[in-house]
């Protein structure tokens, strides 16, 4: 295993063999100070950074990769299977000084940011100081030696402290905006009073930040567990509907009376509730006796963890599908002829609005399509029965058509229900909705032919043994033949064969839709 005092040894040695005069600086200096492991080392150099980066990706086995040219940044990753991070990767960043170290700190973001060390006598040090739990909120320990701390971020850190280095901070770089409530989060941290005026105030320049760093810094806040305050907070500062304008106007919209918040609300507490039933929250108003009834197994649990793009899991987007599943309530919002409050059509419109926001935000094909499915179909699983467990074939269609995204959408189906309730939830009716969910998973874990059934016969069978013509209808004629199969009415190739031979002797608009299919089907 490469540790960072070696790796970051072996760097120092090629420094100082270029008379090259370097400092580590930054989240590393914070994270070791804080005792936490770190794969992502910030170095300045005095020298173009990158003109040296590839010099040292070279000398120490690494790969160079040119990050900001125009603000001469480079970047070395070292492949290690064991290093503090998911991808077993070290990830150096080289930035050139700008002035004298000082100067360059002093445009930094954060006061606990803008510290920094001399390189060449941090790996002389074998045991960097950490900082201990302190039993008072002011007890700071005399600052180490070694650290060149202009802006007193040490006594910040000890403070658990978020502030911004200069008020042009967040002019200077606008994705410092997301940068602070993030850090914030994932330390533990407050954002100083003056700080937080300070986002509040250039809140709107989020829209002007690049999608790409946009959709990063949001991933990394949808990925932080427990964090029931999160949203609203971003809410509070002007970033959540800064970032999601389309937001802005579910702010107030009036539901049905079955939904104890407006649309905004709801859809902030659906996040929430997606984490109480991914068992990384709380939900204030249900007990362990409404989680106990809920599905959770270590498979689940992987397929959540898995990992769907760079920087994205299932169970990030699932959380990113429930912000936004109710997107259009807004504009497709109506009182029909008895008085009843509608969103006809909410879901397909959504669907369409989440993915433009998601490809303004630079999010992946993939990302996108698994969100814009979910919300898609997140009221496909209470439409699958009335009052009872839904068939073999109602549970082939479902998963035929949310494919990928099944197993997500049964959980945002769920967290759609605790946000609708709130307080007022029904402990039946959610255990209702809750064993429906159990069956539907462990007929999708425990048979797999119920989603995708052996093949019995295929379309070359339909042309040389009926004389079918290449078409449309053979797509038609094969599904309902796996519809069939999937709910245990089909199970050989003769079988399958007979009873096309059906489908082909009766009337001509048996297959028009999918009700008559279902018709002839059932019928003697």
């Amino acid at each position: 295993m490469i540790e960072a005092s070696l790796l970051l040894t072996k760097v120092s040695n090629f420094l100082t063999e270029q008379d090259i005069q370097s400092y580590v600086v930054g989240g590393f200096v914070r994270d070791v100070l804080l005792g936490r492991d770190t794969a992502d080392i910030d170095l300045a150099v005095e020298a173009d950074a990158v003109e040296i980066a590839p010099k040292v990706a070279t000398a120490i086995g690494g790969k160079y990769v040119l990050l900001d040219e125009v603000n001469r940044v480079g970047r070395v990753v070292l492949i290690n299977k064991e290093a503090p991070s998911t991808k077993g990767q070290w990830k150096l960043d080289f930035s050139t000084v700008k002035g004298s170290i000082k100067q360059d700190l002093a445009r930094r973001d954060f006061t606990i940011d803008a510290m920094a060390v001399d390189l060449r006598k941090i790996v002389n040090q074998p045991h960097p100081p950490t900082l201990s739990p302190l039993k008072k909120r002011r007890e700071v320990p005399p600052k180490p030696p070694i650290l060149i701390d202009p802006f007193n971020g040490w006594n910040d850190l000890h403070q658990r402290v978020i502030r911004a280095v200069a008020k042009t901070a967040f002019e200077s770089d606008a994705a410092r905006l997301l940068r602070a409530v993030r850090l914030a989060a994932e330390l533990g941290f407050g954002i100083d009073n003056e700080t937080e005026a300070l986002i509040q105030g250039y809140s709107y320049l989020i829209a002007g930040v690049a999608g790409e760093r946009v959709r990063e810094e949001l991933l990394r806040l949808l990925a932080i567990p427990r964090a029931e305050q999160l949203l609203p907070y971003l809410d509070k500062l002007g970033l959540l509907t800064a970032m999601i304008p389309e937001l802005a106007q579910t702010k107030g919209v009036k539901q049905p009376k079955e939904h104890f918040w407006d649309v905004f609300d709801h859809s902030l507490k659906t996040v929430v509730a997606v984490d109480f039933l991914l068992r990384q929250g709380a939900w204030e108003y249900a007990n362990e006796e409404a989680l106990a009834v809920t599905p959770w197994s270590a498979v689940l649990n992987r397929h959540f963890d898995l990992e769907v793009s760079s920087g994205s899991t299932r169970r990030i987007l699932l959380k990113l599908a429930a912000l936004l599943h109710d997107i259009t309530k807004p504009q497709t919002k109506a009182i029909d002829a008895s008085g009843r409050m509608r969103f006809l059509g909410h879901a397909k419109e959504g669907a369409s609005i989440a993915a433009g926001i998601l490809e303004r935000l630079r999010f992946t094909t993939k990302e996108i399509k698994l969100v814009e499915i979910m919300v898609r179909h997140h009221l496909r699983p209470v439409q699958m029965s009335h009052n009872e467990l839904p068939s073999r074939r109602a549970i082939y269609r479902y998963f035929r058509d949310t494919g990928e995204a099944g197993i997500d959408i049964l959980f945002l189906s769920l967290a759609d229900h605790l946000a609708t309730r709130g307080p007022h939830l029904n402990l039946a009716q959610w255990q209702e909705h809750a064993q429906m969910t159990n069956y539907v998973l462990a007929q999708r874990f425990e048979q797999e032919s119920l989603v995708a059934p052996p093949k019995l016969i295929d379309g070359h069978d339909l042309i040389n043994i009926f004389g079918m013509s290449p078409g449309p209808k053979i797509g038609e004629f094969l599904e309902i033949v796996r519809e069939a199969q999937a709910s245990g009415e089909l199970t050989t190739r003769q079988e399958a064969i007979s009873y096309i031979e059906r489908l082909l002797t009766s009337p001509p608009d048996t297959l028009s839709s999918k009700k008559e299919g279902e018709a002839f089907i059932n019928s003697p």
